[in-house]
């Protein structure tokens, strides 16, 4: 049975596998499917009804009921969202009034009342220790209870679900789509990525994957089912050695090692023996890694298996027993020396290496014949780089002229985040803009003919997504420094997490901040009500599973930006509980409701990431007046307990100003590349679409598109880059 793998085709492509079963008459339980699905924010197309409609009533109303738990589970809708405060966002109490209460409920109980009044003796009283702070005074229901129903709006979200092909064949596609693509997949990609992998290792496979941590996924399956591996460097084993180990096959955070059965073992040592065997000079790549393959050489044991003596080369390396000289090595001598053109001759054995390098070797220059040298390398070799690094040079560069030498903000693979001092010198404007300009013809050349391009002008701000680092998991998720529109009198924003063995307490907040990014004000457990809103109330334990939400009339809202956060206050992280997310919600203010309304959720992210606070997202009102969504997906580090926005209000402010300020690739100038190449291009205008097969490029799939169209929207979205 494969119906297992539907959710992960649905959650990827908004398609759902066209459903078999006998015929018959099931088009009364497809509308009631309908229905309930439009609850939620979702809706059949057209396509998808009539389909339905031709199945017996027991398959449609089993493909609703598996359907449904998917789509709830997308948009947070799978859980209880309970509040503390019952009638929540009316009645809030002011904050100190509330903490008054509680202190005085705890007077009147019998088992709390000693310890309350020997800490008001000390005049500190300690939230924690009241009997009614921080957990839940009445039951879902009663909440539920408390709240009328919501008004349907013109606003709400409505998510419509396409018609796709047979089960095998969408699960084929989606495989091969994950697999091949051109940019590093997240953290939830490459779950998918290896669950599909295990089903398809006998079907169809891609021609390439350039992507090595998508490599080490594929190859973990391929092992296992005793198919040939894919290696062409000693680090392809590495992270293979990783994936059976469940560790990281980024190579970014360390991996414990397990001891492997002789086949696995077999396998691996035969793997590098093959690779040093036709080219020893990738024994170099070992350098880059040297702690990790010690390890592993550890648990391979390579003296066992004397035919294989190319293997045991890659450990003597690694503990320093044999030299290989690195490419690194001979790339920081020849800059030592001050040889830029020798160092930029050198990379052009490396092309993905030189061009993450152009900004070091323009700063090393000291004559203007090097920093030709150096660009004249560059386009000598820009055929041979891949897409996604070219792009990311090309977003670099840009920003290098922007920039003011007064904070530079990082960002590494597993989105912690940090700012320090810029010291780096200029990069001057003529070899900037002439590596631009390579940089362009380059991508010119590489992007296909669309034919007619329709393009969905919401889209064009959308930024590329160079790496699946730059995302989350979720729902309406964009990559870091996409910009959307945010329509609707309120904004909510929700957090829900559920502990795993420790008692946990996560605390939703939100920061507001002026046109200078300096603290206007802030909702948080501490600050209950504010001009702008009202926060939910504070929850200290989640062993079943808690919610904390923010009220915001954005009308009413001081200042220019609104940067929610969820900080770990105590207990486990955010990579240790059982689940955690964030979102956010549109909607009007007559329209009521309960706090958690799924068709008003407009966006939804898994929070798992390094550091105990996380900012998804920020909030930027325009020159016009409207609001923008700026997403960030970023971690600090903050503190091991207590973390609160009082405390951490400038550190925030600082990193939001630099991803605010940075200008990110986007849909647009792929766009505009495209259109040169176009036999037409249309904006769309939200109503009709041409009768022909077009590209089209937007946030969603319009009705009626002729089925031959070829339809990249957020979901493939990594469809764009060119590899």
């Amino acid at each position: 049975m494969t119906h297992h793998l539907a959710p992960l085709v649905i959650r990827h492509t908004h398609r759902l596998p066209a459903p078999s079963g006998p015929a018959g008459q099931g088009a009364v339980a497809a509308r009631r499917f309908d229905a309930a699905l439009m609850s939620a924010g979702f809706k059949l197309s057209a396509g998808l009804l009539e389909h339905l409609a031709g199945l017996s009533e027991e398959t449609v109303v089993d493909t609703a009921a598996r359907t449904l738990d998917t789509v709830r589970q997308m948009v947070g809708d799978h859980v209880q969202h309970n509040v503390y405060f019952v009638d929540f966002p009316a009645n809030v109490p002011d904050t100190f009034e509330f903490w008054m209460r509680c202190i005085g409920e705890a007077l009147a109980d019998d088992g709390s009342r000693e310890n309350t009044l020997a800490q008001l003796r000390t005049g500190v009283v300690d939230l924690l220790t009241l009997p009614s702070y921080g957990n839940y005074q009445h039951t879902y229901a009663e909440m539920l209870a408390a709240h009328d129903e919501l008004i349907a709006a013109a606003g709400d979200r409505m998510t419509v679900l396409q018609l796709g092909g047979p089960l095998e064949d969408e699960v084929t596609a989606l495989y091969l789509a994950l697999a091949g693509s051109t940019t590093p997949l997240g953290e939830e990609g490459l779950r998918d990525l290896g669950t599909l992998a295990e089903h398809c290792v006998d079907g169809p496979q891609p021609e390439a994957i350039p992507v090595r941590e998508n490599r080490a996924v594929v190859n973990l399956t391929r092992l296992q089912a005793g198919a040939d591996l894919l290696l062409d460097t000693v680090t392809d084993v590495l992270r293979l050695a990783c994936a059976l180990s469940d560790g990281d096959v980024s190579l970014v955070e360390p991996t414990r090692f397990r001891s492997p059965a002789r086949p696995v073992r077999r396998a691996l040592l035969a793997g590098l023996d093959a690779v040093v065997a036709a080219a020893p000079a990738k024994l170099a790549d070992v350098n880059a890694h040297r702690e990790a393959f010690k390890r592993l050489g550890e648990r391979l044991h390579p003296h066992e298996y004397p035919r294989w003596p190319h293997a045991a080369q890659v450990f003597a390396v690694a503990r320093g027993e044999q030299e290989a000289r690195s490419f690194d090595s001979h790339l920081e001598e020849l800059l030592g020396m001050n040889d830029v053109a020798g160092a930029a001759r050198l990379l052009t054995g490396a092309p993905g290496k030189l061009f993450r390098s152009l900004d070091r070797l323009l700063r090393s220059c000291l004559t203007e014949d090097e920093r030709d040298a150096v660009v004249a390398a560059a386009e000598q070799v820009a055929p041979q780089v891949s897409g996604r690094v070219l792009l990311s040079v090309r977003e670099h560069l840009h920003n290098r002229a922007q920039e003011t030498g007064e904070r530079r903000v990082f960002v590494n693979q597993r989105a912690r985040a940090w700012v320090t001092t810029d010291t780096r010198s200029v990069v001057l404007p003529p070899e900037r803009e002439r590596l631009i300009a390579a940089v362009d013809a380059e991508m010119r050349r590489r992007l296909p003919d669309p034919g007619h391009l329709l393009i969905d002008p919401g889209v064009l701000d959308v930024a590329l997504p160079l790496s699946g680092k730059a995302t989350t998991g979720g729902f309406g998720v964009l990559p870091r420094g996409s910009l959307s529109p945010v329509d609707g009198e309120l904004l909510r924003f929700f957090v829900y997490w559920k502990q795993s063995s420790h008692i946990t307490d996560f605390d939703l907040s939100a920061l507001m901040l002026d046109a200078d990014y300096k603290t206007v004000s802030w909702l948080s457990y501490t600050t209950l009500k504010e001009l702008e809103g009202e926060h939910s109330g504070d929850i200290t334990n989640a062993p079943n599973g808690a919610s904390e939400f923010i009220n915001l009339r954005l009308n009413a809202v001081r200042g220019a930006f609104i940067v929610p956060q969820v900080n770990v206050f105590s207990g486990e992280g955010f990579e240790e509980v059982e689940e955690s997310f964030f979102g956010f919600m549109l909607r009007e203010a007559e329209q009521q409701g309960r706090p958690f309304e799924p068709r008003t959720v407009r966006m939804k992210s898994e929070l798992r990431g390094p550091g105990r606070v996380a900012l998804p997202l920020v909030f930027l009102r325009g020159n016009d007046g409207r609001w923008h969504a700026k997403w960030l997906h970023l971690y600090l580090q903050g503190h091991p307990h207590a973390n609160r926005v009082e405390g951490n209000q400038v550190s925030v402010a600082t990193l939001v100003r630099g991803i605010v300020e940075r200008e990110y690739l986007t849909v647009r100038y792929l766009t505009e590349l495209l259109a040169d190449r176009a036999t037409a291009t249309t904006l769309w205008d939200g109503t009709t679409v041409p009768n022909g097969p077009v590209t089209y490029i937007g946030l969603e799939r319009p009705v009626g598109l002729h089925p031959e169209s070829l339809v990249v929207t957020p979901e493939n979205l990594r469809a764009l880059i060119p590899g």
